[in-house]
């Protein structure tokens, strides 16, 4: 499932998404950093695509080569075993 970064609204996007397609709710451009699955605050340059030139404005359309659109069913799997993880350490150190 496809969740626009802005609004949240649930995207149903058979393809790949064009630089000018935007969000059909709120009308924010939809092939930004904040949509990619290589976004990350933590990496260089945010991204952890190494190739990819670097995008000042996170948030506004790019002719980035690497985009992929983020499948949020997967970043939401990826969140909970942290938090699972932490969950089960916390209980192991408890008095």
């Amino acid at each position: 499932m496809k969740i626009c970064s802005r609004c949240g609204c649930e995207l149903d996007l058979p393809g790949a998404v064009g630089r000018r397609e935007t969000c059909p709710r709120c009308g924010a451009d939809l092939r930004v950093c904040f949509n990619c699955r290589f976004y990350d605050t933590g990496a260089y340059n945010q991204c952890h695509e190494p190739q990819a030139e670097r995008v000042v404005d996170k948030d506004r359309n790019n002719f980035c080569e690497y985009f992929v659109f983020k499948d949020s069913s997967v970043e939401d799997a990826t969140k909970g075993g942290a938090s699972d993880a932490k969950s089960k350490l916390e209980s192991l150190f408890k008095k």
